[in-house]
């Protein structure tokens, strides 16, 4: 499929997402004015108050809203503690990716992250074209081999091509800002009591029911917030599932990957809430029961929509066994199914040479990213003559190091100061 088919493929996935993103912006202004007006006529009792509960709404609002949206994908990248990498750093990485920006036609090379946390998981971030970003984590590459890394790669290319990461972060920021208009309100009301400035109209009949009414939504809409938010991210996940299935000729690739990752990936003490629902598998809930605050379908599903492809890889395909696995109307756009072209699934990278990996490759693996690692860290390497490679620790003032295997010392090369 070329990049111009693509492009057409996905222009109604992409024109959803911009429509759900004015739609999602006026019913947020609606509700945080109905909300702000409420809150303010509940708390302070007259017609100012409401007024002032208004605009502080809106205000509040806007400047957290704003500095979010600009701001959202740096923060996501010092959250995730996040190091930019270069081909040389990993050549097989890059590779993959650009492999795969080609066969979406998604356009700019992202800027690839990697994330020093021996969990497997990935995401992509990036509200336009210039700040896009792919990120895995070390435990990644350390696990899946190449079909699988491929997979898990053209899942993120699927965001980017769609929109997603825009909408989400979008969607974020709005129910951000709803979450800290209720914690404030119902934490100025638990703090005061209830009791309120304006005596005159504190026994009015009105006051109380908005009081009644302001604290109901304060306790639901962030409530109904999050359920928005994850019926949306559950399905996205779904659509850059398809997308990967076609970028790649592969499924099998991204299921395998997905089966892996849902073993290893779960909790641990770098789990990010804010952050959890941009994986390609929610950290939080790996292995977790789904339900209504899942922000990820049940990965089983996911596999076995994937498996249930058979020997085709179209977005017709997709929906096909999405339909057959989950039993719900189809996911994916009327456009996108009109304008598909077939395509047969392709061979394992692997076929012809070593059908299974084997010990020496994962070791091998491991290693290269314990170097990546280490570079990142500061560490300088060098190889003793007997093959081993030893690290040396920035700011070292040893002069030799002994060598593990053969007790062989090695001179520690001096690095020359400026000066």
């Amino acid at each position: 499929m070329s990049a111009a088919d693509t492009e057409g493929t996905f222009r109604d996935r992409i024109s959803a997402n911009k429509r759900n993103s004015l739609l999602l912006i006026a019913i947020f202004l609606a509700f945080v004015t109905a909300f702000g007006y409420v809150i303010g006529y509940a708390w302070i009792g007259d017609p100012v108050g409401a007024l002032f509960g208004l605009v502080l709404a809106l205000v509040v609002g806007t400047i957290s809203g704003l500095a979010t949206y600009y701001g959202g994908d740096r923060m996501v990248l010092a959250a995730s503690h996040a190091t930019e990498i270069t081909h040389d750093d990993a050549p097989q990485l890059f590779n993959v990716v650009e492999e795969m920006v080609i066969a979406s036609g998604v356009g700019r090379m992202p800027d690839v992250y990697i994330i020093p946390d021996d969990r497997p998981n990935a995401f992509a971030a990036g509200r336009k074209p210039e700040t896009r970003v792919v990120c895995v984590t070390s435990g990644l590459l350390r696990l899946l081999n190449r079909d699988e890394l491929q997979g898990v790669i053209a899942h993120e290319i699927g965001h980017h091509k769609n929109g997603d990461p825009a909408l989400m972060i979008l969607m974020g920021v709005m129910m951000g800002a709803i979450v800290l208009l209720a914690d404030v309100f119902l934490r100025g009301m638990f703090q005061t009591g209830g009791r309120r400035s304006s005596s005159k109209e504190k026994n009015d009949g009105g006051q109380i029911v908005l009081v009644i009414l302001a604290i109901a939504l304060a306790i639901l809409a962030p409530i109904l917030a999050q359920m928005m938010y994850f019926a949306c991210s559950r399905r996205r996940e779904y659509l850059a599932d398809a997308s990967a299935a076609r970028f790649t000729r592969y499924p099998e690739g991204l299921a395998s990957a997905l089966e892996k990752i849902s073993v290893q990936a779960r909790g641990g003490p770098k789990a990010n809430r804010v952050l959890a629902p941009m994986y390609i598998i929610n950290p939080m809930e790996a292995l977790a029961a789904v339900g209504l605050f899942s922000t990820h379908p049940p990965t089983e599903d996911r596999v076995h929509i994937l498996r249930a492809m058979g020997g085709g890889v179209g977005y017709v395909d997709y929906d096909a066994a999405y339909r057959k696995i989950t039993g719900k109307a189809g996911c994916i756009g009327a456009r996108t199914l009109a304008e598909d072209t077939p395509a047969p699934a392709r061979e394992a990278a692997a076929a012809g040479a070593a059908p299974v990996e084997t010990r020496e490759d994962k070791v091998t693996r491991s290693r290269d990213v314990g170097d990546l690692l280490g570079r990142l860290d500061g560490l300088r390497l060098m190889k003793c003559a007997c093959g081993v490679g030893i690290k040396v620790p920035p700011g070292s003032r040893w002069d030799s190091i002994p060598c593990p295997r053969c007790g062989r010392d090695n001179p520690v090369p001096r690095i020359n100061q400026p000066g």
